[in-house]
């Protein structure tokens, strides 16, 4: 007869996940340790909500469910090529995870089947509970004990056959399966994530400041991009990809079989003027069932504007200068300091104008500063 182990993972991938894998439902504490060691020293300051108390939980399966014995662990790859660019102009970047549909969607329906069938299996009432990256669940943890990966030292988790590409699940059930043993693999020596980090988030291996880290800077952050940041943030509006790009473990990582995640639109390599035309419904309509939208639309047009800064394309000065006139404080502040770094006279005559009707002090402070600049 089949073990239910191997059947769990039979009909994992039947139900479209790239790797499965089983471990134990004991406490991560050593995981524990670690992130309450990174929210005390202030690495993660900027997520309010990643509390000491919210890494107790996430480390502590038996607290997420009752009687809870085993964590299916689960890998699902988004690796779907090179990026589409969009029309003609300048081009920003989005982190690949996010070229597709909305990951958490994909997923969760998937998570639920495979839930449903694990009574059959067991021949007995199941009890579940499932996470993909959407409550208090230590992933990595759970993957690096069921041997899906091990961590890399840009704290990702590298897996043999897809890379880092792979979007990591759980469901923590009361059945007590036989766990898989973790992988005997490290990095070894490399450390070609932490050089080549622009803004030098990884402090350390395995070790992320948050508040120096790209996908924050864009994703996260609600106010403006530190000034001293932005010219290492590039051409990215929506997350960042480099420490996975430069890995050698992603070289020769399996491509995605799953159709969800293959570019939209051109979300891989966005048009970047059109982006600063957009009102709030327009933004809704065309990131629609997206990660994206998480940056909101004040938030994803602050982006493009540093993107438009960096590229330098004189091009962008009239979107730029048309964005000195947004309602929001914080998309005319980015727009002036993109202006700033473009130069020119047109971009010096834009900023004088919009300072002698600016209202908002940190847009007054931002004209100032780039005009000086472009003295």
């Amino acid at each position: 007869m089949e073990r239910i182990e191997d059947a769990v993972k039979r009909c994992a991938k039947e139900l479209g996940f790239d790797l499965a894998g089983i471990a134990s439902a004991e406490p991560f504490l050593r995981d524990e340790r670690a992130a309450v060691e990174r929210v005390r020293g202030g690495l993660m300051d900027g997520l309010p909500w990643y509390t000491e108390e919210r890494v107790h939980r996430a480390n502590h399966p038996e607290l997420l469910l009752d009687d809870a014995k085993s964590v299916i662990s689960l890998g699902v790859s988004y690796h779907t090529g090179e990026a589409e660019p969009g029309s003609p102009g300048p081009t920003g970047r989005v982190a690949r995870y996010a070229w597709g549909d909305d990951y958490h969607d994909v997923i969760k329906a998937k998570l639920r089947r495979l839930a449903a069938q694990l009574p059959d299996l067991a021949g007995r009432p199941v009890r579940t509970r499932v996470f993909v990256d959407d409550g208090p669940m230590n992933d990595r943890a759970a993957a690096e004990r069921a041997g899906i990966g091990w961590f890399g030292k840009n704290s990702n988790i590298l897996t043999r056959s897809h890379g880092s590409w792979v979007f990591l699940a759980q469901v923590i059930t009361d059945l007590d399966l036989d766990p898989d043993a973790p992988l005997a693999k490290t990095c070894g020596q490399c450390v070609i994530c932490i050089d080549d980090c622009p803004t030098g988030a990884i402090v350390a291996p395995y070790v992320i400041d948050n508040r120096r880290c790209i996908s924050f800077l864009t994703i996260e952050l609600r106010g403006a991009i530190p000034r001293e940041l932005r010219p290492l943030v590039g051409d990215w509006v929506f997350g960042c990809d480099i420490c996975q790009d430069v890995c050698p473990v992603n070289r020769k990582a399996a491509e995605s079989l799953e159709p969800a995640f293959r570019q939209r639109h051109d979300f891989g390599a966005p048009a970047l003027i059109p982006l600063l035309d957009l009102d709030d419904a327009a933004f809704r309509e065309r990131f629609r069932g997206s990660p994206i939208k998480r940056a909101k639309r004040a938030g994803l047009q602050r982006n493009v504007c540093v993107a438009l800064g960096n590229i330098g394309d004189p091009s962008a000065v009239p979107a730029l200068s048309a964005a000195l006139r947004s309602p929001d404080a914080l998309v005319r502040e980015h727009a002036a300091w993109a202006l700033g770094r473009i130069g020119g006279p047109e971009a010096s005559a834009e900023l004088q104008s919009a300072l002698a009707s600016e209202g908002d002090a940190a847009v007054t402070r931002e004209i100032e500063a780039s005009l000086a600049e472009m003295v």
